[in-house]
């Protein structure tokens, strides 16, 4: 066995496998006394006595070294590394600096005569690798493609998605300051901190993945941290069918809606997909077309060429320097943009987005928090009052008439996966309320071996901006709206 294996199982240390383990010091010391009552007079029991209490109190391991782990030889490894590693180093060639880890860690293990298995020799080294020039426990789990969601509440307890379902991982962190040492790691590249006196912070990782944090004094279990994952490669319309959440039908007709440039909310809970569909929307954009973005944490992940990315900021220290998402719409409109493509809005942002749309940049998309399509107008009707001008609610509506064409609704079901649930048409003013026809909605079907059968059918009304699509040289049969189909 080695090393590494007995040291996880609070074994001996190095001594050879083959010796065996000395008596526990309660024995010995019944046998001592065993024998001097046998022959309670004898001076060579007293002294074979004494010998054996000698033994036992030279061979008891403290509590402390049999609750040695794995943890105490790499922060023992990783100390010295540290110590003898060039601090002049460029950490962003990576090549170079793994390779100079890996000479340091070979030399260090042969210096200290430290016999591990191949396999645990490199997990090791990976784990080193991970701390000096990764994110730690994470770096397993963000390496890990089946994992959408990564979940750390406190140092000890990290919980991970896969396909809808949330499962303990098999990582840990050490203590608070390890888990304020990755996240620092996470948000000092993007200019932002996390400390007590500002102990939320929303940030993104290299690859784009969302990252949020909180920590004490608001986090009572400890640094919590919450990472939206992002596929390496970004998920295409033909994943999106793959996967059920869309059929063919509704992939034709939303990729007519973009390239005719209606204007498009897509709407739907924490976590129902939104921001996915939201990017595959936009690579339906033309390539001649300028886009400008706008997000809190920058998270699209668009293919144009002629793409401008813009990103809010948060307060510094004294209180000042704050770039809202209003402000960048605001910005945004005197940058000759074609289109113009919100992450999400949550206040009073949009207003100015749906003036934007009123005002000739048709073509624009978006999201917005809500349960279903008739929610997502009275949010924006409240999210347009947070605006802080005192319009009437008519007023409102009116542009919210004017200016959305399409809402694309997506659930996260019961199992786990993800669905567009309703595709719906804003049509206009009738009085005070604005009208709304539902184009595609779901229809679940059942329920078999826990997962949930159906599928998103037409209701077998044209939308009014048919015209407008055909306009744009798109003809979409009639067979994409249910006419002359039976479901």
């Amino acid at each position: 066995m080695s090393l590494l294996k007995r040291i996880e199982k609070g074994g001996s240390s190095a001594g050879g496998s083959g010796t065996p383990t000395p008596p526990p010091a309660e024995s010995a010391f019944a046998r001592g006394l065993s024998q001097t009552s046998s022959e309670p007079e004898a001076d060579d029991s007293k002294l074979a006595q004494m010998r054996m209490r000698r033994q036992a109190v030279g061979t008891e391991r403290p509590a402390a070294a049999n609750t040695n782990s794995y943890h105490d030889l790499k922060s023992r490894v990783q100390n010295r590394l540290l110590s003898e590693l060039d601090q002049s180093m460029d950490l962003t060639r990576r090549s170079e600096v793994r390779a100079t880890i890996e000479e340091l860690f070979n030399a260090i293990l042969a210096e200290e005569s430290m016999v591990l298995s191949r396999a645990e020799r490199q997990r090791l080294f990976e784990s080193i690798v991970a701390e000096i020039l990764g994110f730690g426990p994470l770096e397993t789990l963000l390496a890990d493609d089946t994992i959408t969601e990564i979940m750390v509440n406190g140092p000890k307890n990290i919980f991970v998605e896969r396909k809808g379902n949330l499962t303990r991982a098999n990582v840990a962190f050490e203590d608070d300051d390890h888990v304020l040492r990755i996240l620092d790691r996470i948000v000092a590249p993007l200019g932002r901190r996390v400390d007590e006196s500002s102990p939320l912070v929303d940030a993104r990782l290299p690859n784009g993945s969302r990252v949020n944090a909180v920590i004490r004094p608001i986090a009572l279990v400890g640094p919590t941290i919450t990472i939206r994952k992002f596929f390496k490669k970004p998920l295409t319309i033909e994943d999106l069918i793959r996967f059920g959440s869309i059929t063919k039908e509704i992939a034709e007709f939303l990729r007519a809606c973009v390239i005719s440039r209606l204007n498009m909310i897509v709407s739907g809970g924490t976590g129902s997909g939104k921001t996915t569909l939201l990017n595959v929307l936009s690579g339906f954009i033309p390539n001649d077309e300028r886009i400008v973005t706008i997000e809190n944490a920058a998270e699209l992940q668009l293919r144009q060429e002629h793409v401008v990315t813009l990103e809010s900021r948060p307060a510094n220290i004294e209180g000042k320097g704050v770039v809202s998402i209003q402000d960048l719409v605001v910005n945004s409109l005197r940058m000759r943009p074609d289109r113009i493509v919100v992450g999400e809005c949550r206040s009073g942002e949009a207003l100015d987005m749906l003036q934007a749309m009123n005002t000739g940049h048709d073509g624009s998309l978006t999201t917005a928090h809500s349960n279903s399509p008739r929610d997502t107008i009275a949010r924006l009707e409240v999210m347009c009052l947070m605006a802080g001008m005192d319009l009437p609610v008519r007023a409102i509506r009116e542009q919210i008439a004017s200016a959305v064409d399409v809402i694309a609704h997506q659930e996260r079901m019961r199992d786990g996966s993800r669905k567009v649930t309703k595709i719906t048409e804003v049509q206009g003013m009738e009085g005070d309320m604005i009208t709304m026809s539902d184009i595609f909605e779901f229809e679940q079907t059942g329920i078999e071996s826990g997962k949930i059968v159906g599928r998103i059918r037409p209701t077998g009304i044209r939308p009014k901006f048919t015209d407008r699509i055909e306009a744009a040289g798109i003809y979409l049969p009639p067979s994409v709206f249910g006419v002359g189909k039976s479901y």
